[in-house]
């Protein structure tokens, strides 16, 4: 009676490392099956730190104002670190849409990516532009991620 006790306390042991071990072999195999979600968070991190780094020895302010200058988008000049990072989250997150359309082996649904990434840009420029003009934005996004999972969804 206690030999089987023991017996099934060992194949519960060894369920659960066998399962544990599943587990880390398929997250490790979806990183390498699909790395550009790797890069793409990558990228993002040294963003971030790049304009937390950039904000913090004063270098932000001049570069924001002389893009600002030479685009002819004043509102640029007026942005905080903050914005300037939720801004350039969204655009990175639309590249990797764009990756993700054009190269058919890293296809997957994209509609809630777009709308993450639109929503990243339309929080970041909400207090520069106005959310008069954000607000509608998000709609258009949510419409927009919408309309891309019907067309470019998995069938």
């Amino acid at each position: 009676m206690a030999d089987e006790k023991s017996d099934e306390k060992e194949m519960e042991k060894r369920e659960e490392k066998d399962e544990k071990s599943r587990e880390e072999k398929s997250w490790d195999e979806k990183w390498r099956r699909d790395p550009i979600s790797a890069i793409v968070w990558a990228i993002l991190f040294i963003w971030v730190g790049v304009v937390l780094l950039a904000d913090n020895l004063d270098l932000l302010a001049p570069w924001l104002d002389n893009l600002a200058q030479s685009t002819g988008l004043t509102f640029i000049g007026e942005m905080e670190a903050w914005e300037v990072i939720l801004v350039g989250g969204g655009l990175i997150v639309l590249v990797e849409v764009i990756v993700r359309l054009l190269m058919p082996q890293y296809r997957r649904a994209v509609g809630g990516t777009i709308f993450f990434a639109i929503l990243l840009i339309s929080v970041g420029l909400g207090n520069v532009i106005g959310w008069e003009v954000v607000g509608p934005l998000i709609f258009i996004a949510l419409g927009l991620s919408i309309l891309a999972r019907g067309l470019f969804g998995r069938k």
